[in-house]
């Protein structure tokens, strides 16, 4: 268990542990150790022998090296994971380097299509070293799961009939899964709320749930599924939706970094990324981006671990419009030593037993590379990467501009596109970003010269 259970108070309705136990720094449990995660170059030798580095600064055996470089996924376990199968479709998996979390360094295993994430966020972490790296908390692993309630006369009235039978109801619900609740999870409050609607007033009930090192998708609906016909029978009403909600507002994880004057540029791009924060704090059409941003490192570290990239990205978007506008995830700010402060909050219904984690091999294989052993760690990583992805970005705004980096790597692309190959790549795409004229055309102009 992550955390012990000690003494509990009642919190409402919620029976949740004493305060000091919903935020702990806790830093990663004995697990696989990192030699090193800052390996220097790794982007200049081969894509094999990039793995050897990484298998040689972990303890991955022959077995998950040869998945990793063959994909690993077979599509007879394909068919088994999903319906209709007719194929696989790889994305690229990559390594981020450089992260300081808690005080352990951590290679990022990362899934993803787009230019420029991996580097950023090497990059993002690299500048967050000298400030110690990347501080983490976490909350328990509380999931939410929703029995909508219609059809009732006095809605407020079973509002309180449901709060008063609250006990019995967890009850009931901790029955439904007693591994979970052997593990110290569970059921650990009910809520009861009257939401207007455009169809009348209804009763939604909330069993929170403890799901320990698992996501809880499962857990939750067989156990709203399960007291649905008791609810009907407390508030003589009709259940329909009875399922969880993916937004995990008491599945938070929190991580802070601080990032050094000298190390960033100057006063000056601290000043600029303060300032870029702010905007994203007040206004949704930035903020969109700068969560955006987020996303690119959570999302390919969430794809990579074998969890469900749609899970997360509903609640943290949900989470950063939870006041009743849409704001960032991030903030930055000045400490007194002028250095750049920056901070993060994002919602982690993640977990380390279940689903494709388990199944799928590369998605074992890089849980074993981070060296997790709970989903509270893997959670710690999350918003961990997704700070340095977001600095980076900021840092590139507030500098040469975002596009530059990018468009570099885009330009690549092109060029392959475009029928390059070997050292061609290299060369038709550094005289593409040179002239700025970055298009298929050009791409097989240079081409023609070349030859």
């Amino acid at each position: 268990m992550i955390l012990a259970h000690r003494k509990h108070v009642l919190v409402g309705i919620k029976f949740f542990p004493s305060a000091d136990e919903l935020s702990i720094s806790l830093g990663f449990v004995e697990g696989v150790l990192v030699k090193t995660s800052r390996i220097s170059g790794l982007y200049k030798v081969p894509p094999s022998d990039r793995l050897k580095i990484v298998a040689e600064n972990t303890s991955l055996n022959d077995e998950e090296i040869e998945a990793i470089g063959k994909s690993g996924l077979s599509l007879d376990q394909a068919d088994k994971m999903v319906e209709n199968v007719v194929g696989l479709f790889q994305i690229p998996l990559g390594i981020a380097t450089n992260f300081l979390i808690d005080g352990r360094e951590v290679l990022i295993p990362m899934a993803t299509e787009e230019p420029s994430v991996i580097a950023a966020a090497s990059n993002g972490a690299r500048m967050a070293l000298a400030g110690g790296g990347f501080v983490t908390s976490s909350s328990k692993p509380v999931m939410r799961a929703l029995i909508q309630v219609t059809g009732v006369d006095d809605p407020h009235g079973a509002r309180l009939s449901v709060l008063a039978r609250a006990e019995e109801i967890a009850a009931r619900a901790n029955e439904k899964d007693p591994m979970l609740v052997s593990y110290g999870g569970g059921v650990v409050g009910v809520e009861a709320n009257v939401v207007n609607t455009r169809k009348g007033p209804m009763v939604v009930v909330h069993l929170l749930v403890d799901c320990r090192d698992a996501m809880g998708a499962n857990a939750v609906n067989t156990m709203a599924e399960a007291l649905a016909p008791f609810i009907e029978e407390i508030t003589g009403g009709k259940v329909y939706l009875r399922i969880i909600s993916n937004l995990a507002d008491l599945r938070v994880a929190r991580a802070r970094a601080v990032f050094k004057a000298e190390e960033i540029g100057g006063p000056e791009v601290v000043d600029a990324i303060v300032l870029t924060s702010a905007l994203a704090e007040s206004d949704p059409y930035r903020a969109a981006t700068h969560n955006k941003g987020i996303m690119n490192g959570v999302t390919a570290v969430t794809m990579a671990a074998g969890n469900d990239t749609r899970a997360i990205e509903a609640g943290a978007h949900s989470y950063a419009a939870r006041g009743g506008a849409y704001r960032s995830l991030s903030i930055y700010e000045k400490n007194k030593d002028g250095d750049l402060v920056g901070s993060i909050e994002l919602p982690v219904a993640v977990g380390t037993v279940g689903g494709a984690t388990g199944v799928h091999p590369v998605a074992r294989a890089n849980m074993k590379i981070l060296g997790l052993k709970s989903a509270d760690d893997l959670g710690r990583v999350l918003v961990s990467v997704g700070l340095a992805q977001n600095f980076a970005a900021l840092r590139a705004l507030a500098t040469e501009g975002i596009q530059r980096g990018h468009m570099s790597l885009h330009a690549k692309n092109v060029a392959v596109q475009a029928g390059a190959v070997g050292d061609q790549i290299e060369a038709v795409a550094a005289k593409m970003a040179a002239e700025k004229k970055i298009n298929v055309d050009r791409a097989k102009e240079l081409l023609r010269d070349m030859k």
